[in-house]
């Protein structure tokens, strides 16, 4: 009973958690990005883009290496979630070796990606967070670089994409046995590092308000079919989970894509970038999973009539986080 009763809270905190979040954003993550392009010799282009929460730019700037001045004025313009601005920098001596940070990172709760691209030469790219807010210029950066911190950037965007979770959550819920659930997992991967692939490389464009509100609808529908399968009415979910799964992952893929396009893409590096963040989107998302697996023995003791009671109780909370996300999202479209 003492279980049950720990499970009951743990779902109850949960949910309370979910609707306290900012739901329309559940798949939103916006690290600040700087990018450094040598037009020639000691000539830098710079692009900063600082993002916008609540309306408001995130109070950073850039600290660039002392020895560069900056030539012209700066343009300034919005993008969606985001202001970006445009300079020119004279560096006398060359920043090789010298230190680039972001000012005011420290006190964020954001990342930031910093891409420089010198003229014959690989390209850089760090990802700098509020504990290192800063790196040195590389003569010689290593594809390594590049690898891990969009690696890192996966693994993160699956752990804080709170609808992705509850909808890999709802899918356990309804699955029965080792196979099946290996064979549902497979699928909804394959299906989104399809759809992941595709519009992170502009094949196929679908706009995200309508796909984050199919997202939140489809975590609504798992959780009705749990509901119904509690009650001796189970339906295709239940019979055929990989099939719903897959169809579902291909919706969820258009999501991490629409992430994966606000982070940027190296464009001398797009398909290990885009390689790199999808393995830690998959990663995050088998940590997850084990996670689950191992409460569920945990709690393996419980009578059957309260692992019912558990059941259902996380279904409606599912179900209720679900149809507020789904009408959020939708009352959107008209605002």
């Amino acid at each position: 009973m003492r279980r049950v009763l720990l499970l009951l809270g743990l779902g109850t905190l949960v949910s309370l958690a979910l609707v306290a979040s900012p739901p329309g954003h559940a798949h939103e993550i916006k690290p600040a990005y700087l990018e450094l392009t040598e037009a020639s010799n000691d000539i830098w282009e710079v692009l900063w883009k600082m993002p916008i929460k609540g309306g408001i730019p995130a109070p950073m700037e850039p600290t660039l290496p002392t020895n560069c001045r900056e030539q012209g004025e700066r343009v300034s313009f919005e993008v969606a979630g985001a202001r970006v601005y445009r300079w020119r920098l004279a560096c006398a001596g060359g920043i090789d070796g010298l230190p680039v940070a972001i000012a005011g990172l420290q006190h964020s709760m954001t990342d930031a990606l910093v891409r420089i691209a010198g003229i014959d030469r690989p390209v850089q790219t760090v990802r700098l967070t509020p504990r290192q807010n800063s790196t040195l210029v590389d003569v010689t950066p290593g594809a390594g670089a590049i690898a891990w911190s969009y690696f890192s950037l996966g693994v993160e965007h699956i752990l804080l994409g709170i609808d992705h979770l509850l909808f890999v959550f709802a899918l356990l819920l309804i699955v029965i046995g080792w196979r099946r659930l290996l064979a549902t997992i497979t699928a909804f991967t394959v299906a989104h590092s399809i759809t992941l692939s595709v519009a992170s490389l502009g094949l196929v464009q679908v706009p995200q308000a309508p796909v984050e509100a199919v997202i939140a609808l489809s975590i609504l529908l798992l959780a009705a079919e749990i509901v119904r399968t509690q009650f001796g009415r189970p339906g295709q979910t239940h019979r055929s989970p990989w099939l719903v799964a897959f169809g579902f992952g291909l919706l969820h893929g258009f999501g991490f894509a629409g992430a994966l396009t606000e982070i940027g893409l190296p464009a001398t590096d797009i398909p290990l970038a885009l390689l790199s963040f999808n393995a830690g989107v998959e990663i995050g998302q088998l940590l997850f999973v084990v996670g689950v697996v191992c409460v569920g023995y945990l709690a393996i003791g419980v009578a059957q009539r309260y692992r019912q009671l558990v059941r259902l109780a996380a279904a409606y909370s599912i179900g209720s986080v679900a149809m507020f996300w789904t009408i959020e999202r939708v009352s959107a479209f008209y605002l």
